[in-house]
């Protein structure tokens, strides 16, 4: 099995995601050892936005890239490549600005390819990078799942579950810690919640824990 830890806060040792994100590593290290790791630090490595050398993976088939071209596209294929080669996937995404950090939209936009990750057929778009689990840490300053208004107020984790279902990821989880920026009481109460959501976390309900492990 292998598994890509992601952290795109730029928040650095300050940062809550990435202690979630770092125990929830650890907790499915604990229950599957076998499995292999892959880290990748968008805040110190962050690929840049798209532009249209970025697109160049788009070309026409026989089209010559240019220079420029054809290292956005290695780096666009690098990182993919190593989308599709992972299991499990589990990614820190605080909330800023209402939406998640750019360095992760910017990753998105890069694995998001048509013909690799997703397609489209008569019926509609279909999903290429199936079989996979997606483990999200959210943390966020206010208070944002309690009320219609603050889940309206988030394209967060809205955002992040449609563009993985998009892609074909179904198992989609979040190990939410919300309120943290509303005082010590409710930083160590969303902390804890945190800390159960991630001991409970177990393989899918229709991946049979020899599949995963395998």
């Amino acid at each position: 099995m292998k598994l890509l830890h992601i952290d795109s806060s730029v928040l650095a040792g300050n940062s809550v995601s990435r202690q979630l994100t770092k125990d929830i590593v650890a907790q499915w290290l604990a229950s599957h050892p076998d499995t292999t790791v892959d880290y990748l630090d968008l805040a110190a490595d962050a690929p840049s936005h798209l532009s249209a050398d970025s697109l160049g993976f788009r070309a026409a088939p026989g089209a010559v890239m240019s220079d420029v071209q054809q290292r956005e596209n290695a780096v666009s294929e690098a990182l993919v490549s190593q989308l599709l080669a992972a299991d499990v996937v589990v990614i820190g995404a605080p909330l800023y600005n209402f939406s998640i950090p750019s360095q992760l939209k910017a990753w998105i936009d890069r694995i998001a390819q048509p013909g690799r990750t997703f397609t489209y057929t008569a019926t509609g778009p279909k999903g290429l990078a199936t079989g996979k689990t997606v483990i999200v840490a959210s943390t966020r300053g206010g208070m944002y799942s309690t009320s219609e208004a603050g889940r309206a107020m988030e394209h967060q984790e809205s955002y992040l579950q449609t563009v993985f279902g998009f892609l074909g990821i179904t198992d989609v989880r979040f190990v939410r810690a919300e309120g943290l920026a509303m005082g010590d009481a409710a930083k160590a109460q969303a902390l804890s919640a945190a800390g159960a959501e991630i001991a409970a976390l177990k393989p899918a309900a229709n991946q049979p824990e020899a599949s995963i492990a395998a």
